[in-house]
């Protein structure tokens, strides 16, 4: 098998091209958008609760939703504010 060897300019090339792809793939990110409404499936994935959670924060009104037909949808913008209404600062808890 054979060997290559690696120089510090391979790797100062290799960081470059490394940031470059960074870059892109940020700028690429922040072109997306987030959906404006959810279903349950995807809120349940976004925020790594069951089922039973999410029905759990409907019902006791933490989430606010709509619900056209059999189907529910949450407002992502909604879901963002909520977060950040119940971050815990741990400096004040101290």
């Amino acid at each position: 098998m054979p060997t290559s060897i690696i120089t510090t300019d391979d790797l100062h090339e290799f960081k470059l091209e490394l940031i470059d792809d960074i870059k892109r793939l940020l700028a690429e990110q922040s072109k997306r958008q987030l959906k404006t409404y959810l279903k349950s499936a995807e809120v349940m994935s976004l925020l790594k609760i069951s089922s039973g959670t999410l029905q759990n924060l409907r019902l006791n009104g933490t989430i606010p939703y709509t619900r056209i037909g059999g189907i529910i949808y949450y407002s992502a913008e909604e879901i963002q504010a909520v977060m950040i209404e119940n971050k815990v600062d741990i400096d004040k808890n101290m």
